[in-house]
């Protein structure tokens, strides 16, 4: 792949930039945003609009040893069951704040693992979620599906709260590999749980599937994507497992000369690429494919594809509210970040106050800079037009932009008066391109890799 060679000439392949769902990214947030920001945020919104809403579950029955994700296990419900009875309060003072008419767009329940809540406990959550805030007609309520941790009766109560797409993580499908990373999940268990999502009616089902793990060859990758375009699922996340051993404490448990070396990541990623691109699926951004009729890919080819903390998103509504030990939401304002231990989440929630801990509120530049890291994220391209008309930015602030991404990345970028574009042979460099729009992130460590 000439690309490979390309990017070792540049030094490229040691680059540690963020995933972009975010900015500026959260490791930039600061405790100066508080709950009186969050509440003030709220009340704002416009009557009878619509938001997003994310309920995150911390809990997990095991750790899994690839996970950098905020989870803490758990071998019983009791401490499951005192977070639900704090979700539910959580969710009584955000309804007493939120104007009127407020709906909601999207929900979805992730972790952690969603699905160890018991299925009374589901119920109740569904129930207290829609009973403060209702389900827009075209609404979306997602969950995130561990086939290792769901069963007939939890899959009822799911379908009957209304959910509308699954959401499964596979990783990959070897056994030996799954095994190092600390998953073990068959074909067969994950193929069963798929079974029980479609006889229940719901017929949207996104997978996520990792590459760049321990002892991983283009011929494993090959096997596992084939077993998981047997499930045919709508929409597929490509990951690059990210090695963080510094952030995340497990993963000191996964040996990190088994990883495979950038060079080999990225024709991981390729032999995954083609697999998909072959079997009909259209390409979504830098690490997502969704079949051609899902609202993912329309979304793509009409240009309304956005991103935010759950990768790429259709949701078209302007805030995402977070709920849950250490969710994060976006507001027009700004970004809040809830308190990430449990304990002190639970007490400022019965307290009768928000859990915000930290936050960032746009200023300056940072909306400017926002859209135009999305759009290359999104539609590996710039608009000049747009980012003048709708954003107010100054035509010579974005000419030192585009001529700074142009000295440093070269060939891999195209500059012209409509704007700033990505060609397929650079969008392998598509988070370190927009690094180059990022006033914040200055050091290359902290990140994980970029390829």
């Amino acid at each position: 792949m000439e690309t490979v060679s390309q990017l070792a000439k540049l030094g490229l392949f040691d680059a540690r930039v963020p995933r972009y769902t975010s900015y500026p990214t959260a490791p930039h947030f600061n405790s100066a945003v508080d709950s009186s920001h969050f509440a003030d945020w709220v009340a704002a919104l416009p009557p009878e609009s619509e938001v997003s809403l994310y309920i995150h579950i911390p809990f997990c029955r095991r750790l899994c040893w690839f996970c950098a994700c905020r989870t803490q296990g758990t071998s019983s419900l009791s401490p499951v069951a005192g977070y639900l009875e704090t979700l539910k309060a959580e969710i009584d003072i955000l309804g007493a704040a939120l104007p009127s008419g407020v709906k909601l767009s999207a929900l979805h329940w992730g972790g952690g693992t969603p699905t160890l809540l018991a299925p009374e406990m589901m119920t109740e959550l569904a129930d207290s979620v829609f009973r403060t805030i209702p389900l827009a007609e075209h609404g979306e309520f997602s969950v995130e599906i561990d086939p290792n941790e769901i069963d007939e009766a939890r899959l009822d109560a799911l379908a009957a709260a209304g959910m509308t797409r699954a959401s499964i993580g596979v990783q990959d499908f070897d056994p030996e590999i799954q095994q190092i990373i600390g998953r073990e999940q068959s074909f067969e268990v994950t193929q069963a749980a798929v079974d029980g999502i479609r006889a229940r009616g719901v017929t949207s089902l996104n997978t996520d599937i990792l590459y760049g793990l321990p002892n991983q060859s283009r011929a494993k990758i090959t096997d596992s994507v084939q077993k998981l375009l047997s499930l045919s699922p709508d929409r597929v996340a490509l990951y690059g497992y990210a090695h963080v051993p510094w952030m995340a404490r497990r993963q000191t448990l996964i040996p990190s000369d088994a990883l495979p070396t950038p060079e080999e990541r990225l024709h991981l990623f390729e032999t995954a690429r083609r697999l998909f691109l072959w079997d009909g699926y259209d390409e979504i951004g830098i690490d997502h494919f969704a079949a051609r009729d899902d609202s993912m890919a329309i979304a793509a080819r009409d240009g309304t594809l956005r991103r935010n903390f759950q990768g790429y998103t259709v949701d078209p509504a302007p805030a995402l509210i977070g709920l849950g030990a250490s969710a994060i939401s976006r507001f027009p304002q700004g970004y809040a970040q809830n308190i990430s231990g449990t304990g002190d989440y639970t007490k400022a929630i019965r307290e009768g106050r928000f859990a915000t801990g930290r936050g960032h509120v746009f200023a300056g530049e940072d909306l400017i800079r926002a859209r135009m890291i999305e759009t290359l994220m999104c539609d590996f391209r710039i608009d000049r037009a747009e980012i003048e008309a709708d954003y107010g930015a100054r035509p010579d602030f974005i000419t030192s932009l585009f001529a700074a991404a142009k000295e440093q990345f070269g060939q891999f970028v195209t500059v012209d008066t409509r704007g700033l574009e990505i060609p397929p042979e650079g969008r392998p460099l598509t988070r370190m391109i927009a690094k180059a729009f990022d006033a914040y992130e200055m050091a290359k460590t902290g990140h994980s890799s970029a390829i």
